[in-house]
């Protein structure tokens, strides 16, 4: 398969979003379901294949990152080739290396005792399969800010009848919302990805008491292969507008930048 400029992973056509979703047929594994896109010349690919191998990579990538910065594990993920330019992979992309930083800083589960990587690691996976490509434009909620909401529920012990657990994800992902809402359209994994984690941070580690790291400034090294790319306008772009990246940039959250 081709990534393309985040376009058809099988021939690298342009992609066609419907506002209605449709019945169609995966290229790849035969499955008929409704899908709201296809590229141009029809291919049309499920959720489950487009991700399956990136998802693979991502949770065998974090077992064995020791990084205490999350930027720097996605990065590490992202160029690998299982990794999209945009795709529903991203969405655990972002709360696993949020909980794999937590977790190699030291950070405690809701007992107080060290946190079990690899079975947070675990509940994540379940949890992001569930969100699927495009909720960003047909659910009103990027992917990126679910998984870290997710990541967070992970973290804190969250279920729907806690109180102030319930209170700090919704936090976190309203406030997640917010920032990419500022930024607004179209949708880019890699920008909204670094969005969430830069915003993200920050407030775990106030919550719950950790210590992950983040660059002084976060660069985008992808946008070659995504056509919606903004450039100046995004903040992570070399050569962003000024004025726009340093509302954006690590330390624009009210906490200064680890290294």
């Amino acid at each position: 398969m081709t990534i393309g400029k985040a376009n058809c992973l099988v021939c690298g056509d342009p992609l066609v979003y419907w506002g209605e979703a449709r019945e169609a047929t995966c290229h790849i594994c035969g499955k008929k379901e409704l899908g709201h896109c296809a590229c141009e010349s029809g291919h049309y690919i499920c959720n489950t294949c487009h991700r399956v191998e990136g998802v693979d990579y991502i949770l065998g990538l974090c077992s064995r990152s020791e990084s205490t910065d999350p930027i720097e594990i996605v990065n590490e993920a992202m160029q690998d080739k299982s990794i999209y330019p945009n795709g529903p992979e991203h969405h655990t992309l972002i709360g696993a290396a949020l909980i794999t930083a937590y977790a190699n800083a030291g950070g405690k589960n809701p007992k107080g005792e060290p946190l079990n990587k690899a079975a947070a690691l675990s509940e994540l996976r379940k949890r992001s399969l569930q969100v699927p490509g495009g909720a960003c434009g047909f659910w009103g909620a990027c992917g990126a800010a679910v998984s870290a909401g997710q990541a967070m529920s992970v973290l804190n012990g969250s279920t729907p009848l806690s109180q102030e657990p319930w209170a700090q994800c919704q936090r976190l992902t309203s406030m997640i919302l917010g920032r990419l809402a500022d930024l607004g359209g179209p949708r880019c994994c890699k920008r909204t990805g670094y969005t969430a984690i830069i915003a993200a941070v920050p407030y775990i580690d106030a919550t719950l008491g950790a210590n992950m790291q983040l660059p002084v400034e976060v660069t985008c090294s992808f946008f070659a292969n995504n056509a919606e790319c903004r450039r100046k306008e995004c903040p992570y772009f070399p050569g962003a507008d000024e004025e726009v990246k340093a509302a954006f940039q690590p330390g624009a959250f009210g906490c200064a930048p680890s290294k």
